[in-house]
């Protein structure tokens, strides 16, 4: 600590700096002294601000704002205290600082895990003997909202959870499962079966968030902390996936080595059980490091930001040279769709990273090159798909692509406009990031009424 002598603060502002170092003290990754220094350097910005002028009360306020959300706090501290923060990632350190919260997330995460490993055996083992056996598709419509479901509780129990938050996930939860398996799709020339099976997960997930943000939706800043677990989630999983392909292969060549064929056990039992394990330690592995050091998502962004920029400027100019639309091949246009959605998500976790005060640089003028050269990508795809509805008529498939454009279109639009006005210095980061954040449930809103209205609508087909 430093040695230099503290001016003392009123009551009001001490109360206020106990709940910060409670707060702080609650972290898995930060020890009692730890909490000291970090305190130390909290009580110094205070000094500095109350000797520009600022009452107690003002500078506690400003000091905090200073130190930046948990991240920028985290990242500052890591810079010091990286070896003990790595060997801290995974499991926690079992020093006095230890919490019965982290136990608990620790055997919640293995009780969940189990569960759903097991749940999601016996529902494979239960329907069929394989995939192939399952001509109406129960399995992967069904198995996907079960992997949810462990993860929402998850989450309930981790962080113990009660109220308004969990009942509406678990209505959610409930009419996902009803409309799943109770609706009366037909399945030899109809759409609507696939339509809700993928958009519910995108609906769920949303309702996962309800949990996560603990019910303060209308809140900036959570909502914005889900969309950075969201990406983080992603990406761990995906790692998770490639090391399982890895292991099911090893799996198979072991047995096959002393004459044995374990193709029915890995696709009943170890496929689905770790798919959804692996879900439910992604998530507990995102939550016990979160803020511990930088975040993997932002990171891929500058990577892959002036690479997407790239390549959709090539293909603008390539289109242009040679005269040729985008095809109106539905695979191709849900092609199309899925890489503006990985856009937007590169534009988001850019912002997720950004410093408050940081002024535009080049890599904001790659991300505007991204986000405008989406926006022209997608007016292509909608005119591709307009062309689809004149020629053969509106369909389930259509009209949900042509939902789906619109609501990306008006997203980029505004994003794009947002992101020029940031580089000229007429706008702020923070009213780019307000704007995603704002928009961000008009997806699951989307979602919801394709998965439940549209198979009405289309009678099913």
């Amino acid at each position: 600590m430093d040695d230099e002598p503290r001016l003392e603060m009123n009551t009001e502002v001490e109360g206020q700096i106990s709940q910060w170092r409670r707060y702080v003290s609650a972290h898995p990754t930060v020890a009692g002294a730890d909490v000291e220094e970090l305190e130390d350097h909290l009580r110094a910005q205070i000094d500095d601000l109350r000797s520009v002028g600022l009452d107690d009360s003002e500078a506690f306020l400003v000091a905090v704002k200073r130190m930046g959300r948990m991240d920028d706090m985290w990242r500052e501290f890591a810079s010091e205290h990286s070896d003990r923060l790595w060997k801290q990632l995974v499991l926690p350190s079992g020093h006095a600082s230890t919490s019965a919260g982290d136990r608990r997330g620790l055997m919640a995460a293995i009780a969940t895990a189990v569960a759903a490993a097991l749940a999601a055996s016996a529902l494979v083992n239960g329907i069929g003997t394989d995939f192939g056996s399952d001509p109406e598709g129960l399995i992967p419509r069904n198995i996907v909202l079960v992997i949810m479901a462990f993860v929402a509780v998850f989450l309930v129990i981790k962080r113990q959870l009660t109220g308004w938050p969990v009942a509406a996930t678990a209505a959610a939860f409930v009419a996902s499962f009803a409309a799943t398996n109770l609706y009366p799709f037909s399945f030899v020339d109809g759409h609507t079966a696939a339509l809700t099976a993928i958009h519910l997960p995108i609906m769920l997930w949303f309702a996962i968030g309800l949990l996560y943000v603990e019910g303060n939706w209308r809140d900036h800043a959570k909502r914005m902390d889900f969309i950075r677990f969201t990406g983080e989630v992603f990406v761990y999983y995906t790692l998770m996936a490639l090391g399982g392909g890895v292991l099911l292969g090893v799996t198979a060549g072991v047995f096959a080595a002393i004459g044995l064929d374990p193709e029915s056990f890995v696709a009943q039992v170890l496929l689905p059980g770790g798919a959804a394990a692996a879900a439910i330690i992604a998530v507990w592995l995102v939550e016990i490091k979160q803020g511990a050091i930088e975040n993997i998502a932002p990171v891929l962004t500058r990577v892959f930001t002036p690479l997407f920029a790239l390549i959709f400027i090539g293909f603008l100019v390539t289109v242009a040279v040679t005269g040729r639309g985008v095809d109106n091949d539905p695979d191709v246009l849900i092609l199309f769709d899925l890489i503006l959605v990985v856009v937007l998500g590169l534009h988001l976790y850019s912002l997720s990273a950004r410093q408050p005060g940081d002024e535009p640089g080049l890599f904001d003028y790659m991300q505007l090159a991204l986000v405008v050269s989406a926006l022209l990508i997608d007016m292509l795809v909608m005119f591709g798909i307009l062309g689809r509805i004149s020629e053969f008529g509106f369909s389930a498939n259509k009209t949900a692509a042509l939902g789906e454009n619109l609501v990306l279109l008006v997203n980029l639009a505004v994003a794009a406009f947002l992101s020029l006005g940031f580089v000229r210095h007429a706008r702020s980061a923070m009213d780019v990031e307000r704007w995603q954040t704002s928009y961000t449930p008009v997806y699951p809103v989307w979602a919801a009424v394709v998965a439940f209205v549209f198979p009405v609508v289309f009678d099913f087909v």
